[in-house]
């Protein structure tokens, strides 16, 4: 089976494993263990020069880990993939093995809180520089390059403010100017948008929202070329950080990925029509939903996403106050962070997963105190929509009033 020539869900569920290979289990083994045994001193010396294909650490590598890796590298049409601990340690290995002291990333205005802390909190203490500008307009990306530049990062959508950039027009300022353009892909997955056939260089993922799906593993992944890939496994994860992914995690991310393109059609499906209902709702002020035609890049959304997401933000007129009473009177959709499990979760970023932002930077980075990020779960919609309504209650009788 060609793996090109294959549909997206195929090579999600089969790529990278012969069933007649492993005594015919369907499903791939979970190899538990930390360390490997070797033919001769001399194979060991070999593998651990690189001289010779092989596993000498879990911290390393792991076979149950190297399949999910050769798995989401074909999904996202990369050369090769690299399985870590956490979404964080995907992002923070790279660009320990991209940058150095008196280099500059240029970053989108929107960036994850814990992304945005690393950052500006974390790779600045290291004489790195970080700047910020608007990627909607890519043009501000060819202005702000120097020769400082290094790398180009941005996510898209941008969490929590669904901001898109056009992948493929940064990455060719990014390259004008040699730059490494790294993309968080966490919202979209590759079923929706795949960086790298746009021109991107690198995507990372937190692994523990659509990819894994279930809302009960943390995990990490970074795709990109054989030679980044190699670099960014044997210095930003070996040395760096060491936050290499456990051969569990890895095996609940790939039973995640089998039902990646279902999952997602629902999600994209259910928050459509949630997004749909928000907008014409009484004391909603704003919604932020790619696939909505009053979203300002809907344009952009058709044209680099097969589909919209799961993925909401939107804010009440009433400000925090009446967001954080709707939010309290919710019964089935759930007040937690993270996202892209079967369920449905709603946060304030301001007060949760954006809080390293001080309240001056969310003004200034597009984070408003009163916005609300919701992720559409695979309930049934009418029992979403049910539970929204019962909870705006108050806020359309005030509203009517």
């Amino acid at each position: 089976m060609s793996s090109s020539s294959s549909s997206f869900s195929t090579r999600a569920i089969h790529h990278g494993y012969d069933p007649q290979e492993n005594e015919g289990a369907l499903t791939p083994p979970l190899h538990l263990t930390s360390t490997y045994a070797f033919d001769s001193v001399e194979a060991g010396g070999e593998m651990f020069a690189g001289d010779r294909v092989g596993h000498v650490y879990s911290r390393i590598s792991n076979p149950t880990c190297d399949l999910l890796e050769r798995r989401i590298a074909v999904l996202e049409e990369g050369e090769a993939g690299l399985a870590l601990a956490s979404g964080m340690g995907a992002i923070s290995a790279t660009l320990w093995t991209l940058v150095a002291p008196g280099d500059e990333i240029i970053v989108d205005r929107t960036l994850y809180g814990c992304t945005f802390s690393y950052m500006r909190h974390g790779l600045a203490k290291f004489g790195i520089t970080i700047t910020h500008v608007d990627m909607t307009d890519p043009e501000n990306v060819r202005v702000a390059m120097n020769e400082k530049t290094k790398v180009v990062y941005f996510e898209t959508p941008a969490n929590p403010n669904m901001r898109l950039v056009d992948i493929k027009a940064v990455s060719d300022i990014a390259h004008g100017g040699n730059a490494t353009v790294v993309v968080d892909n966490t919202y979209a997955t590759p079923y929706l948008t795949r960086p790298i056939t746009l021109g991107a260089d690198i995507v990372v993922h937190s692994a523990t929202k659509y990819l894994g799906g279930h809302g009960d593993v943390v995990a990490g992944l970074v795709v990109g070329t054989a030679e980044m890939i190699t670099e960014i496994r044997t210095f930003g994860m070996k040395d760096m950080t060491g936050a290499g992914m456990a051969p569990f995690n890895a095996m609940l991310i790939l039973r995640g990925l089998k039902t990646l393109e279902l999952r997602m059609e629902r999600h994209c499906a259910n928050a459509q029509i949630v997004a749909e209902m928000l907008e014409s709702s009484p004391g909603i002020s704003k919604v932020w939903y790619p696939g909505l035609a009053s979203f300002d890049q809907h344009a952009l959304a058709k044209d680099q996403m097969l589909g919209f997401g799961g993925m909401i933000a939107f804010e009440l007129e009433g400000g925090l106050s009446a967001g954080k009473g709707m939010m309290n009177r919710l019964q089935m959709i759930k007040r937690a962070v993270s996202l892209g499990d079967a369920e449905t979760l709603i946060q304030h970023p301001a007060s949760m997963t954006h809080s390293t932002y001080t309240p001056e930077e969310r003004m200034e980075h597009g984070i408003s105190e009163g916005l609300i990020r919701l992720s559409v779960g695979l309930e049934g919609v009418d029992d979403i929509l049910e539970d929204l309504s019962q909870a705006l209650g108050r806020i359309s009788a005030q509203h009517a009033a």
